[in-house]
């Protein structure tokens, strides 16, 4: 069987292995071995063959590698608008209960209901924000 076969099949498992663990590193691995299949093709004998595969290998994994980590690893995405008020203090500035009252969030008055039916929340309190429906923040007292 001629080598350049052997590296092409070589290219072709480390494709396949390269999608099961998303690594990177097999990808990489993988496109060595096809240039190295390539450069096989055209009859440079198997030492210089092995020799430029792990040239290869070795420039991809210190070169792309750490670049696809950066782009696969993320942060995590921003809240912004409303849903960044969930979970920020407030401060009552009128009385809330299960159908109104107003908060403070941030330099903001925000009219708002108490999470909970029962709950009557006097002015001067610190609650949390729980949610954000419409206009209406609903709060619930720090303990």
């Amino acid at each position: 069987m001629d080598s350049w076969i052997v590296w092409l099949i070589l290219a072709a498992a480390l494709g396949v292995a390269e999608i099961f663990t998303l690594t990177a590193a097999l990808g990489i691995l993988s496109v060595a071995a096809l240039l190295t299949a390539g450069v096989a093709l055209v009859g440079l004998p198997p030492g210089l063959q092995l020799a430029l595969f792990v040239v290869a290998a070795v420039a991809g994994l210190a070169g792309v590698r750490p670049i696809a980590l950066r782009h696969i690893r993320q942060p995590p995405p921003r809240r912004f608008g409303v849903a960044a008020l969930v979970g920020r203090p407030a401060y009552v500035t009128e009385e809330v209960t299960a159908r109104d009252g107003r908060v403070r969030i941030g330099g903001e008055e925000w009219s708002a209901r108490a999470y909970d039916d029962s709950l009557v929340i006097p002015a001067g309190a610190t609650v949390d924000v729980i949610e954000i429906e419409g206009a209406t923040a609903l709060v619930y007292p720090r303990e």
